[in-house]
C-alpha cells in the first residue's frame, strides 16, 4: 500500500513507478516507516532534499532537488556517491560524518561538478543530518541544500569592482589606473598573471605594455605577434569575440600550446577591445595550472576591461580640457593671428569637455544606485541572517520580517523613480480633469506637508482636461510639494494654481511648442535655490538634503513623467523670496474626456467558486511561486513555459480556463501578443499580465490593461483577482499583475 505516497509531484510520480522490487530498499510497501515518513515531509517540502538511504547510499530527493542535479543521469534510486563521483572525494566525509550521528552545515562550499555541460564550478549551502530509527540507530542522512553560486559570483563582482572603482576614481594617470585593474585581478581571482597590451596598426603584433605578476609567476611584459598563439585566437579576438582556454596542452596543436607555455601560461581569458570597427586593445588573465573558468570570471574580465577604458577615457578628456583651456590662454595672447586654429582647438575642448560631464553623470547615477541598493541589500540580508537563529522569538521574526518587506518596498519605489527619470515607466493615461484633481491633491498635501503651511489652490471654474497616467502625476505634485516643505522649514505658503490653453515655452534648450497645454504651478515661500544648484536640480541622485533624508530621485522622478507624458517642468526661484515649479502637459478637448465608473470598495474578493487559472511563465522559479500564490488563494492551476504551449492548453475557443496569467518577457510570443490572441478566441476570458520591466509597455503602454508593479504582496494580488470576477458580467478587462516580482 502507498497511502502515504500522495504528492502529485513530477518526483513521487516516479517514486511510484520505479523499480524498488530490484533494488537494496525492495517493495514500496516493504520500507520501513522512517523511510515512508522522510520521504512523504520531503516531497512535501518546497526546498531541495536529498535523502539517502542505507549502506548502499541509495538516493531519493523532491521536486525542489531537480535544478541541482541539472543534466545529469537519472539519479533517483542510485548511490549518492555514483551520482556525485566526480566530488566524492570531498563529499564522503561529510556524509560518513553524518552516517556516525553528526549533523553538518556549511555555507557556500566549493565543488567542482559535472551536469552535463562540461565540468563547473559551483557553491552550495547544505546541512548533512543523519536519520535515526526507532532505536536511534542511523540508518541514512538528509541532505537539504540551496546552491549559491550566483550568489558568491555577485559578491566577487562586487567586491572586485567596488575595489576597483575606489581605486582609480581619482586617478590621473591612465598607466596607474591599469596597473591598479590588474593587481587587483590577480590577487581577487588568485590568478597567476593579468596583463594589458596594445595592437600594432597591422591587429597581429601587440605590446604587453604593463601586467601584474602573482608570486612564482614571469612577468610577460614585451612584444608578440597574435599568429603564433594559433588561428583560434587570431579569429575570435579580431572578430571582437574572448578567448578562452581552460588547458591549452589539450585544446591547441602542439606548436601553438608552446608559444603559451614559453610564457608560463596554461590557461586564459583574453579579451578584445574594438574601437571604431578595428582591434585596438587587449586585456587577459592567466594561470599556469589549467582551470575550468567559469561564465562569472568571464563576464566580469569583460566588465574591468570597458570600465578600466572608461575611466582611461575620462582621464584623457581631462587633459584634453586642461591641454585646451591652456590653449585658449595662449590664443588670447595672439588672437587675431591665430583665429582659425584657436576655433579648432575650442571644438575640441567642448567635445573633451561634454564627454568629461556625460562620465560624471554616468558616475554618479551608476555610484547612487550603487550606494542605494548595496543600502537596501544589507538590511535584507542581516535580517535574513537573523532569522536563521534558532530560538528566534516571534516578536524579532516579526520585527525582521517588516524589516525585510519594508526595504523590497523601498526597493521597489527606487526602481520606479529610475524608471520615471529615464522615460521607461510604463504609463496608464486616462483623460481627467486637472482641476479636480488638484483640489483633491491640495487637501491632502494640508497632511503631507503639516499645519503651519498654508495651501492653497487656484484653478479656474471651468473644466481643464488632460491625459495623463494619476499614479505618476500625483507623485509628481507630490515630491515637488514635499521639496517646498523642506525649503520652507515647516511654515509658509504653497500654492497650487492651475491655467489652461497655455503654450508651451521652451525649456532648458528643450525645444516649445504653440499648442495648447494646462500649466501647474507649485509656488513656495522658502529660502530659494542658488543659480549652481537650480542646474543641477532634476538630475538622479543630486540633493542638497543631508545624508539619510533624500534619495535625490524625487524631481528626477518630476522630469521623466512631465517628458514622458509629452511636457516639460520648469522652475525659478529667487534667494530669500522662493521657488516656484511649473508642471506643463497636453491640454485634451473636452469631447475626449472619459468618465470612469469602475468602483473599487477596497475589499479583497475570494472567489465563490473552483476557478481554473492558466499560468504562463518560462522562468522555472517564478512560475513555481505564482503557482503556489494561486493555490493558496483557492484555484486550480496549470502551468504552460511560452506562448505556443499556452495557445495549444486554452484550445481553439480559449474555454478550458477560467482566466489566464502570463508574463509579457518571453522567448517567442510575448505576453501581450498572448492576450490579444486569446482576445480574440474568448472576448470574455480575463487576461492577466504579469512583468517586471518591459520595453513593450514602456514604448507602447498598457494598451487598455491594468498594471500591477513590482513587487507586489499577496493581498493585492487577490483584490485584483476579486476585482476580475466582479466583472464577469462585462467583457473582462485585462489585468497587468508583476509575477516577474517573484525572480
Amino acid at each position: 500500500m502507498t497511502d502515504w505516497l500522495q504528492d502529485n509531484g513530477e518526483i513521487a510520480g516516479q517514486i511510484r513507478r520505479h523499480d524498488w522490487a530490484n533494488s537494496p530498499l525492495g517493495p514500496l510497501e516493504h520500507w520501513p516507516d522512517v523511510l515512508k515518513t522522510t520521504v512523504s515531509l520531503s516531497l512535501a517540502s518546497h526546498f531541495p532534499q536529498a535523502i539517502v538511504w542505507g549502506p548502499q547510499l541509495i538516493t531519493l530527493y523532491n521536486d525542489a532537488f531537480v535544478p541541482i542535479l541539472g543534466d545529469k543521469p537519472h539519479a533517483l534510486g542510485r548511490p549518492f556517491s555514483e551520482i556525485w563521483k566526480e566530488a566524492w572525494h570531498e563529499i564522503s566525509p561529510i556524509a560518513e560524518a553524518a552516517y556516525a550521528g553528526q549533523a553538518t552545515y556549511i555555507e557556500n562550499f566549493a565543488l567542482q561538478i559535472e551536469r552535463g555541460k562540461g565540468p563547473e564550478q559551483a557553491f552550495f549551502t547544505f546541512c548533512y543530518s543523519p536519520i535515526r530509527d526507532s532505536h536511534g540507530k542511523v540508518v541514512g542522512m538528509i541532505d537539504t541544500v540551496t546552491e549559491t553560486t550566483q550568489t558568491v559570483y555577485l559578491n566577487r563582482r562586487l567586491a572586485v569592482l567596488d575595489a576597483i572603482g575606489n581605486a582609480v576614481t581619482n586617478a590621473t594617470d591612465a598607466q596607474a589606473i591599469l596597473a591598479t585593474s590588474t593587481r587587483l585581478m590577480v590577487e581577487q581571482l588568485q590568478l597567476s598573471n593579468c596583463a594589458y597590451a596594445d595592437m600594432d596598426a597591422d591587429e597581429d603584433g601587440f605590446t604587453i605594455r604593463g601586467d601584474y605578476a602573482a608570486p612564482g609567476s614571469p612577468s610577460i611584459v614585451g612584444h608578440y605577434q597574435l599568429r603564433d598563439f594559433g588561428e583560434k585566437a587570431l579569429r575570435l579576438l579580431r572578430a571582437g569575440q574572448a578567448l578562452v582556454i581552460h588547458d591549452n596542452r589539450s585544446e591547441l596543436p602542439p606548436e601553438e600550446s608552446a608559444t603559451f607555455q614559453a610564457i608560463g601560461i596554461t590557461a586564459t581569458i583574453c579579451v578584445p577591445l574594438i574601437k571604431q570597427g578595428r582591434l585596438t586593445a587587449l586585456m587577459a588573465i592567466h594561470d599556469k595550472v589549467p582551470r575550468i573558468w567559469s561564465d562569472f570570471e568571464q563576464a566580469l574580465l569583460s566588465e574591468v576591461t570597458e570600465r578600466c577604458w572608461a575611466h582611461i577615457e575620462r582621464v584623457r578628456a581631462d587633459a584634453n580640457v586642461r591641454e585646451g583651456l591652456l590653449a585658449l590662454a595662449e590664443l588670447n595672447a595672439t588672437l587675431e593671428q591665430r583665429v582659425e586654429e584657436r576655433s579648432l582647438r575650442l571644438a575640441q575642448t567642448e567635445s573633451a569637455l561634454r564627454q568629461s560631464q556625460k562620465l560624471e553623470a554616468i558616475g554618479q547615477l551608476t555610484g547612487g544606485v550603487a550606494h542605494d541598493f548595496n543600502n537596501l541589500l544589507t538590511i535584507i540580508r542581516s535580517s535574513v541572517d537573523f532569522l536563521r537563529q534558532p530560538n528566534l522569538s516571534e516578536e524579532r521574526r516579526q520585527r525582521y520580517m517588516r524589516a525585510v518587506s519594508d526595504t523590497v518596498e523601498r526597493a521597489s519605489k527606487l526602481t520606479s523613480q529610475l524608471l520615471a527619470f529615464a522615460r521607461r515607466q510604463p504609463l496608464n493615461p486616462q483623460v481627467v480633469d486637472a482641476g479636480e484633481r488638484l483640489a483633491n491633491i491640495g487637501e491632502m498635501l494640508e497632511s503631507v506637508t503639516g499645519a503651519q503651511i498654508h495651501v492653497c489652490v487656484e484653478r479656474p471654474d471651468h473644466p481643464c482636461y488632460i491625459r495623463v497616467d494619476l499614479s505618476q502625476f500625483e507623485t509628481a505634485l507630490i515630491n515637488i510639494a514635499l521639496n517646498a516643505r523642506d525649503a520652507m522649514n515647516g511654515q509658509g505658503e504653497l500654492k497650487l494654481r492651475l491655467e489652461c490653453h497655455k503654450p508651451l515655452p521652451a525649456i532648458r534648450g528643450h525645444a516649445g511648442s504653440s499648442s495648447h497645454f494646462v500649466s501647474i504651478a507649485l509656488a513656495d515661500t522658502g529660502a530659494g535655490i542658488d543659480a549652481h544648484t537650480l542646474e543641477h536640480i532634476f538630475e538622479p541622485f543630486f540633493t542638497t538634503k543631508a545624508v539619510g533624508k533624500g534619495t535625490g530621485l524625487g524631481l528626477s522622478q518630476v522630469f521623466g513623467f512631465a517628458k514622458q507624458s509629452g511636457g516639460n517642468v520648469d522652475v525659478s526661484s529667487v534667494l530669500g523670496r522662493g521657488t516656484e515649479f511649473t508642471l506643463y502637459l497636453p491640454e485634451v478637448p473636452a469631447d475626449e474626456a472619459e468618465v470612469d465608473d469602475t468602483k473599487d470598495d477596497g475589499e479583497v474578493h475570494a472567489a465563490c467558486e473552483k476557478r481554473r487559472v492558466l499560468v504562463v511563465e518560462d522562468n522555472l522559479d517564478v512560475g513555481r511561486f505564482a503557482n503556489q500564490i494561486l493555490q493558496d488563494l483557492g484555484y486550480e492551476t496549470a502551468w504552460a513555459t511560452n506562448a505556443e504551449e499556452a495557445l495549444q492548453l486554452a484550445g481553439s475557443d480559449a474555454s478550458a480556463f477560467d482566466a489566464v496569467f502570463s508574463d509579457v518577457v518571453m522567448p517567442g510570443i510575448t505576453g501581450v501578443a498572448l492576450a490579444k490572441e486569446l482576445r480574440q478566441r474568448r472576448p470574455d476570458l480575463p487576461v492577466i499580465l504579469t512583468s517586471g520591466y518591459s520595453e513593450e509597455l514602456a514604448r507602447s503602454g498598457y494598451e487598455g490593461f491594468e498594471f500591477l508593479a513590482k513587487p507586489y504582496s499577496a493581498e493585492q494580488v487577490s483584490r485584483i483577482l476579486g476585482k476580475t470576477w466582479l466583472k464577469d458580467a462585462t467583457p473582462a478587462a485585462s489585468v497587468v499583475i508583476d509575477a516577474s516580482a517573484l525572480e
